[in-house]
C-alpha cells in the first residue's frame, strides 16, 4: 500500500511512523528544516516513553513520488486550496484521498443527499478547486482526536489520543476504506469505519467553531470560557445556531448541547489551536471551522447572529495582528453563492 501523507507536520508525522511501522510504503510531504531533518535522520516519534523512528522517503516535490494508493492530506484546513495543483502528481485512477483536517472539507455535500447536493463551499474551496482536481468520488472523511506537538526539527511528541474515525461519503463500508483501516489498526491507531462521518465531523466542529474564535478572542483557556456565564451564555447560542443548520442538513448529534460544553470544559486548561496559532503568528482556521457554518446558513436561509458577530470579531483579531491572508474569504453574498450552486461530479 502506497501511502503519500501531504502535510508531514505533528499529525502527518505521527501518522507516517505509524503506518510505516505497519508495513505501509510511505512518502511525506514537507519543507523546510523539518522536511531536512527527517531527510537526514528520519521522522522522529516520542511516544509512551519510547522513541520511534521510521525512516521513509521525504520531499517537498510530489513529482518525485508518483501516483498512490492513498494521499492524506494532514493539512490546516485554509493551506489546501493553495497546494491543490501541487497533489496532481500524486492522484492516479484509483487514488482515494483521506481528509485528515479540521472543520468541514471539500467533499462534503457529495453524496449527501437533500437540496444541498453536490453543492461546493466557497470559504473552503474557492473557485471549486479541490472539487475540480481532488474530486469528490476519491475522498475519505477523516476525523483528527490525537493531540501532538514538532518539538525539534524532524521530532513528533505525542501528547494524547490515538483514535482516527473514517467514513466514506456516502456511509458504504468499501474495500478501500476497510483496507486503510486495517492498515491504521495494524500501526496501533484506532481507525473505524463509520456510516456517518458527518455526524462525526459535527461532533468535533461543534466545539471548535465556538471555542476556537472565543479563545483568540479572549485568550482563555477551555475551563474559562465554559465555566465563566458569559462567554459560556455565547458559545451555546454559536452551536445552537450551527446545530439547527447540520439538523437541516441531515446530521444528528448524539450529545446534547450542555454536556458538550461541559466535555470541553473537563479538558482544563488547555489553549485551542486557533490561540496557539494567533500566539505563534500563524494564520488561524477562521473559514474552515466558522466561516463555513455561516455559508451553510446563508445557502439554507437560516441566520447565526451570534456566529456572525464573534466572526467578525475574530477576522478583524487577524487582521490587526497582521496574519495576512486570514481576509482572504471575506463576508459572502448572494452573488457569490450563486456559482457554487450544483458543481459537476468526475
Amino acid at each position: 500500500m502506497k501511502v503519500c501523507i501531504y502535510g508531514a507536520g505533528a499529525i502527518g508525522g505521527y501518522l507516517g511512523v505509524q503506518l510505516a511501522q505497519a508495513g505501509a510504503e510511505v512518502s511525506l510531504v514537507a519543507r523546510g528544516g523539518h522536511l531536512e531533518a527527517m531527510q537526514t535522520n528520519g521522522v522522529k516519534l516520542l511516544i509512551n516513553g519510547e522513541e520511534r523512528v521510521a525512516k521513509v522517503r521525504a520531499t517537498d516535490d510530489p513529482r518525485e513520488l508518483g501516483p498512490q494508493d492513498y494521499v492524506i492530506i494532514a493539512l490546516k484546513g485554509h493551506s489546501v486550496p493553495g497546494v491543490v495543483e501541487q497533489m496532481r502528481p500524486l492522484l492516479g485512477n484509483d487514488t482515494s484521498v483521506v481528509t485528515a483536517v479540521n472543520g468541514v472539507p471539500y467533499w462534503y455535500f457529495y453524496k449527501n443527499g437533500g437540496q444541498l447536493e453536490n453543492r461546493t463551499l466557497a470559504t473552503i474551496d474557492p473557485g471549486a478547486k479541490q472539487w475540480e482536481v481532488l474530486r469528490p468520488e476519491r475522498a475519505i472523511g477523516c476525523i483528527v482526536y490525537p493531540a501532538t506537538e514538532v518539538v525539534a526539527p524532524g521530532v513528533i511528541q505525542h501528547i494524547y489520543g490515538d483514535k482516527f474515525p473514517l467514513g466514506e461519503p456516502s456511509g458504504e463500508i468499501t474495500p478501500r476504506v476497510t483496507a486503510l483501516s486495517q492498515m491504521m489498526e495494524k500501526g496501533g491507531l484506532r481507525a473505524p469505519v463509520m456510516t456517518n462521518i458527518r455526524d462525526e465531523l459535527w461532533l468535533k466542529l461543534w466545539g471548535n467553531l465556538c471555542f476556537n474564535p472565543i479563545s483568540a478572542l479572549t485568550h482563555a483557556t477551555l475551563d474559562l470560557i465554559a465555566a465563566d456565564p458569559g462567554t459560556r451564555a455565547v458559545a451555546k447560542a454559536m452551536m445552537l445556531e450551527a446545530k439547527a443548520i447540520a439538523e437541516r442538513i441531515g446530521v444528528n448529534f448524539r450529545v446534547d448541547v450542555e454536556r458538550r460544553i461541559n466535555g470541553a470544559g473537563a479538558v482544563g486548561a488547555h489553549k485551542t489551536s486557533m490561540l496557539q496559532d494567533l500566539e505563534r503568528d500563524r494564520p488561524m482556521e477562521i473559514d474552515p471551522l466558522v466561516s463555513v457554518v455561516q455559508e451553510m446558513g446563508q445557502m439554507l436561509d437560516m441566520p447565526t447572529p451570534t456566529l456572525d458577530v464573534v466572526l467578525a470579531l475574530v477576522r478583524q483579531r487577524a487582521a490587526m495582528a497582521g496574519l495576512g491572508g486570514i481576509l482572504a474569504n471575506p463576508p459572502l453574498t448572494a452573488a457569490d453563492l450563486e456559482p457554487q450552486k450544483k458543481a459537476a461530479v468526475h
